[in-house]
């Protein structure tokens, strides 16, 4: 509810105003008039509502998926491009691991991974992205969730992912692999395996990292090390499905050590 203190001082929930910015009407005086136009769908404090509208329903359609990875990759490529049936084939080996493919439910790789998790009988998931020029979901997808945010796409894509497996692609594709590497340069994710699957397509990419970006000093050399390259989508599948069993061992190790340490110290 907004209060007014004095005209120097205005007080709108949690936000304080004063001279100009103090509004000609109370919040409850603007809630209770009539309507007269749809412009208030269109103001920031609406967008906030809605972005958190889409967190609560990707947590809610994602939460109890189980353990999965995400796989990227341009949507431009056709069914007969390689590239489409190599994100199936990835799509198949991490079915057989046990885990469910999450993709950004396009065409090109995404539908190749889709279309391959789904006919490995596993479980297919497209998280989708308003675009005016895209197709909508593929026809693969068991489990889609629809997007305005790009922002709150990606957060699902880390958050219900245990890796990610990179294939040839463009700027979102790049977008989403940069994104990942931020997050685990900076410790914000830890242990994260991101592995890039087309030795040739990344090989430049890789030398300017190491050639530029390393010799300027604008990265560590060891930054480089948070990707793995293949062009073996069952190697690709086994180094994600390496690092999360190495992740596994010590998180299980320090929880020992910890019980260890709490039974040595004895009751308080």
């Amino acid at each position: 509810m907004s209060t007014t203190n004095n005209r120097g001082n205005y007080r709108k929930g949690p936000v304080r105003l004063r001279g100009k910015l103090i509004p000609e009407k109370t919040t409850d005086e603007s809630l209770l008039e009539p309507a007269e136009s749809v412009d208030w769908v269109h103001m920031d404090p609406w967008r906030v509502m809605r972005i958190q509208a889409e967190f609560v329903e990707g947590f809610g359609a994602l939460a109890e998926l189980g353990p999965a990875i995400s796989v990227f990759g341009s949507a431009r490529f056709k069914p007969d491009d390689p590239e489409y049936t190599l994100a199936g084939e990835v799509a198949g080996h991490i079915v057989d691991a046990g885990y469910a493919v999450i993709t950004g439910g396009g065409p090109g790789v995404m539908e190749g991974a889709n279309k391959g998790a789904h006919e490995a009988g596993g479980t297919s998931v497209g998280l989708g992205i308003e675009l005016p020029f895209e197709q909508g979901m593929n026809e693969y997808v068991d489990l889609g969730v629809n997007f305005r945010y790009f922002f709150a796409r990606k957060t699902m894509f880390v958050k219900y992912a245990e890796g990610f497996i990179v294939l040839p692609g463009g700027f979102g594709t790049l977008d989403e692999l940069f994104e990942a590497l931020t997050l685990v340069q900076t410790t914000k994710v830890k242990r994260f395996p991101i592995v890039l699957i087309g030795t040739t397509f990344w090989a430049g990419l890789i030398d300017w990292l190491k050639n530029t970006l390393v010799e300027r000093g604008t990265i560590s050399s060891h930054d480089l090390d948070l990707m793995h390259l293949t062009d073996d989508p069952r190697e690709a599948v086994e180094i994600v499905l390496n690092a999360n069993r190495s992740r596994r061992r010590e998180e299980l190790a320090a929880a020992q050590a910890a019980a260890s340490r709490a039974g040595a110290m004895g009751p308080e």
